[in-house]
């Protein structure tokens, strides 16, 4: 598969997966989702989503109910998606701690 068209498919599933999250979490103030990162599987069956959560003291809850929902998640990219994809991938969600390590970092670094 062309990888100009694998990195296409990956930034519109990141611009749309952040739209959905931006729905969701409107809904509970104080707590951002943000998709840092959205890999693709070569045959644009798998979409590995990377987040980023804040607070990170919610991150355990909010991943939680992010995959026990992960169905209408992927319903509501279909809708999104639909006529650009011949199939909606299937998702996998993963938190992604690079702020945090980057945090970790600066801490040791300034001790």
């Amino acid at each position: 598969m062309n990888d100009m068209r694998l990195q296409r498919i990956a930034r519109l599933i990141q611009k749309d997966l952040s739209e959905i999250f931006l729905l969701q979490t409107k809904q509970m103030p104080g707590v951002m989702v943000s998709v840092t990162n959205v890999r693709m599987s070569p045959d644009l069956g798998l979409s590995k989503a990377y987040l980023s959560i804040f607070p990170s003291e919610k991150e355990k809850e909010i991943m939680e109910h992010i995959l026990s929902n992960k169905k209408s998640i992927r319903y509501e990219l279909g809708l999104r998606i639909g006529k650009q994809v011949r199939r909606v991938p299937e998702l996998a969600f993963f938190l992604d701690d690079s702020i945090d390590y980057l945090e970790n970092i600066d801490n040791l670094l300034k001790h």
